[in-house]
C-alpha cells in the first residue's frame, strides 16, 4: 500500500533525567495507510522541570474507507482488563484523603464522593464519573476518573483519580499526583494557544487496550475526554424555558455555551497522560458538523466501546438547534484515533416524558449475559429537570429503543436523598462474580447547589429498577 506523507506537530511534555521513564512506540496514522513509527516517551510530571517537545505524525489526508466497517475488521486491538502495569500501594499517604466509611444518612443517601476539602483541586465542583472495576485472585480494585474544580482554577475543570477496594469508600488526593501510586489531580487543561482544550476538560471514557499502534510491555489506558476552548457559540434557545450550557456548571447561570471537541490521551499507569494529536487542526479527534447538521454547535461526552478487533464505537451528544433538543450520535473507528461519523441515533422523547427535550451524556455497556448493548443517559424534561433513562440495542448502532417511558432514576425527595436539584452523567458498571447486580454512578446536585458523585444499585439483575445505595447489608 502506498505510504502517505505526514506533517509533524510538537506536543509539550514534562521530562526530567531523574525520573524513570517508559518508552512507547506509537503510530498515529490510520490502519489503511502506512507511516513510520515515532517514539513517544512517558515521564512522571515534575513542576520544577522544563517542558521538552516530542513529535507525532498527522496524516495529511483522510483514509479511504467504507463507513460500515463492521465486516471489514482490522485485528489491531485486544481488550485487556488486567492491570499488569499497576502496583498501587494500599497505604494512604499524607496527601490522600479517605472518604467517610459511615453508612449514609437519609440526607446523604447514595453519596459516595463529596467535594474535596478546602484548598484541594476538587473543592468547588465534581462530576463526570468514569468508574472501572478490576478483579484478580488476590484483590478487587476500583478506579474512578472524574472532573473537579478548585477555587484557584477560575472555573476550569481538571481530571483526577480516586481509588477504592469496594467501589463505595474512596481514597482521593488533595493535589497533583507525584508517582504511580498516588491519587489526585492527573490532567489539566492544555497550554497551547491553538488547542481545543485550553478552557476545561472532562473525562468521557477510559479503555484499556493493547494495540499494534502502541508498543508497550502490556496494555495501556486510552482516555477519551471532552476539551473546551474559549470560543463561545451563539444559540437562541429562549423558548426552551431553561439555559443551555456547555459545559454545565452550577456556579454559572449565564447559559454560556463553549465550543467543545473530543480528545485522546494515553497512559501506562492511569495517572500520567500524554495527549495524542488528532486529525483536526486543534488536536481534537474530529470537528463539529457543518452548518445545519445536528452536531454543528459542539461535541461533548465522548464514550467509547470496544466491539471487536478493528471496531470501536464512540457515543457523544450535542444540541440539535433545528429540533431544539439534546441528541446523541455515534462515530466508528478501526484504530481508536481516526473516526467516521454515523449520524444521530437518539433525540427527544414523546411529549410529556422525562426526556422530551432530549438525551445527553450517554454511557454504553455491552451486557455480558445476553450480549445486548445497554445505554444509560441523562434525559432532559420539558422544564429542564434531569433524570436518568435507559435504552437498549441488539447491535449498538442505530436500532436503539427506550426501555420505558419512565426514568430508571429520578430526582430525590427529602426522604429519599439529598440530590433533589439535579442528577446526570451516568456511568454503568456490571458486577462480576457472585454479585448479580448493576451499579449506577452519577453526578448529583443538592438544593444548595452542592455537587457530589453518587451510586445506585439495581434490583438484582433487573436493570430497569435502581435504588440509591443505603449501606452494606450485615
Amino acid at each position: 500500500m502506498e505510504a502517505v506523507s505526514a506533517t509533524m506537530k510538537a506536543i509539550n511534555f514534562p521530562a526530567t533525567s531523574t525520573v524513570p521513564r517508559a518508552t512507547v512506540s506509537i503510530t498515529v496514522a490510520s490502519p489503511w495507510s502506512q507511516t513510520k513509527l515515532n517514539m513517544l516517551t512517558f515521564y512522571a510530571p515534575n513542576p520544577n522541570t522544563r517542558f521538552s517537545s516530542i513529535c507525532l505524525p498527522r496524516c495529511s489526508r483522510k483514509p479511504n474507507t467504507d463507513t460500515n466497517n463492521e465486516t471489514a475488521q482490522n485485528p489491531t486491538f485486544e481488550p485487556n482488563p488486567s492491570l499488569t502495569t499497576e502496583n498501587p500501594s494500599s497505604a494512604v499517604s499524607d496527601e490522600e484523603i479517605p472518604s467517610s466509611s459511615n453508612p449514609p444518612s437519609a440526607l446523604s443517601r447514595g453519596l459516595v464522593l463529596d467535594l474535596g476539602p478546602v484548598g484541594s483541586w476538587d473543592c468547588t465542583d465534581i462530576g463526570s464519573p468514569v468508574v472501572k472495576r478490576f478483579l484478580s485472585d488476590e484483590e478487587e480494585r476500583w478506579y474512578m476518573w472524574y472532573h473537579g474544580v478548585s477555587t484557584d482554577s477560575q472555573g476550569s475543570d481538571s481530571i483526577g483519580l480516586a481509588v477504592s477496594s469496594n467501589g463505595v469508600h474512596w481514597e482521593r488526593g488533595k493535589g497533583a499526583v507525584k508517582s504511580s501510586a498516588d491519587v489526585g489531580l492527573v490532567m489539566s487543561c492544555g497550554n497551547d494557544w491553538w488547542a481545543f482544550d485550553t478552557q476545561s476538560i472532562r473525562p468521557g471514557e477510559v479503555v484499556i487496550m493493547s494495540s499494534a499502534k502502541v508498543r508497550a510491555s502490556s496494555a495501556v489506558y486510552w482516555l477519551y475526554y471532552t476539551g473546551y476552548s474559549n470560543e463561545k457559540v451563539d444559540i437562541s434557545a429562549d423558548s426552551l424555558g431553561f439555559k443551555v450550557q456547555n459545559p454545565e456548571n452550577q456556579s454559572s447561570q449565564t447559559g454560556e455555551v463553549l465550543r467543545s471537541l473530543p480528545g485522546l490521551a494515553i497512559s501506562q499507569d492511569g495517572r500520567h497522560w500524554a495527549r495524542i494529536e488528532g486529525e483536526h487542526h486543534s488536536g481534537a479527534l474530529f470537528d463539529v458538523g457543518s452548518e445545519g447538521d445536528w452536531d454543528s454547535l459542539f461535541i461533548s461526552s465522548p464514550q467509547v466501546v470496544f466491539h471487536g478487533n478493528g471496531d470501536l464505537r464512540m457515543y457523544y451528544h450535542s444540541f440539535d438547534v433545528g429540533n431544539g433538543v439534546f441528541s446523541i450520535g455515534m462515530a466508528r473507528s478501526r484504530d481508536g484515533m481516526k473516526w467516521i461519523k454515523l449520524g444521530k441515533i437518539m433525540g427527544g422523547g414523546p411529549k410529556g416524558c422525562f426526556d422530551e427535550l432530549g438525551a445527553m451524556n450517554p454511557y454504553v455497556v455491552k451486557n455480558k449475559k445476553d450480549r445486548n448493548y445497554v445505554m444509560a443517559y441523562e434525559g432532559v424534561g420539558a422544564d429542564g429537570r434531569r433524570s436518568i433513562g435507559l435504552a437498549m440495542s441488539a447491535e449498538g448502532l442505530k436500532d436503539w429503543r427506550r426501555v420505558e417511558d419512565e426514568a430508571v432514576l429520578k430526582l430525590a425527595t427529602m426522604e429519599d436523598g439529598w440530590d433533589s436539584k439535579g442528577i446526570g452523567s451516568p456511568c454503568l458498571v456490571e458486577m462480576d462474580g457472585d454479585v448479580d447486580e448493576w451499579r449506577l454512578y452519577y453526578r448529583g446536585i443538592g438544593n444548595s447547589g452542592r455537587c457530589g458523585i453518587e451510586m445506585a444499585v439495581s434490583d438484582g439483575s433487573d436493570i430497569t429498577r435502581f435504588r440509591r445505595w443505603k449501606g452494606f447489608q450485615v
